[in-house]
């Protein structure tokens, strides 16, 4: 199973459209994930439109209709592994530890708010392994080189093949 990994895409605030790659990309791909700050609902209705699943949450910049719409938090099973989505996850000190405690029955927890990837391991109260991924932005780069998102695959329980994706300057 491909799933995409996106997160604050900013329509229209900091891009006028998705990059065409990440379209692509969601053409190709079983699942879509989109961890918050959306900021327009034609963004959401368009991947609704165009991903065979999508699960995604609010962010914090995303006003009454996208979070009547959206959870604060998703958890969903892709092939046995339990996968969670939130926006923000509070400063980037102690977030290891503040996730395994919160999230300690997922195996993937991704996240956003930051536009800075992040794929780290935290080890939860059961001894268990909690993998945090943050896609970066596919639009707003910031302090970033790159825009950015994630595809990984999942397989009989397992998050493989979890690749970060440089998108192109914007044209």
């Amino acid at each position: 199973m491909l799933v995409l990994i996106m997160s604050d895409t900013h329509i229209p605030k900091r891009a006028r459209r998705l990059p065409e790659e990440l379209m692509a990309r969601v053409a190709e791909a079983d699942v879509v994930v989109h961890a918050g700050d959306w900021v327009d609902t034609a963004t959401l209705d368009l991947l609704q439109e165009r991903s065979r699943r999508l699960i995604g949450v609010y962010g914090n910049n995303d006003g009454p209709e996208l979070r009547a719409r959206l959870p604060e938090v998703a958890r969903a099973e892709l092939d046995g592994l339990r996968l969670g989505v939130v926006h923000e996850t509070g400063p980037k000190q102690g977030r290891e530890k503040r996730c395994a405690e919160r999230f300690g029955d997922l195996d993937v927890l991704v996240f956003g708010h930051s536009h800075i990837p992040w794929d780290t391991t935290a080890t939860t109260a059961a001894g268990t392994p909690l993998r945090l991924l943050n896609p970066g932005s596919p639009t707003d780069r910031r302090s970033q080189p790159y825009r950015t998102c994630l595809t990984a695959v999942v397989e009989a329980g397992r998050l493989e093949a979890v690749e970060l994706h440089r998108l192109p300057p914007r044209g």
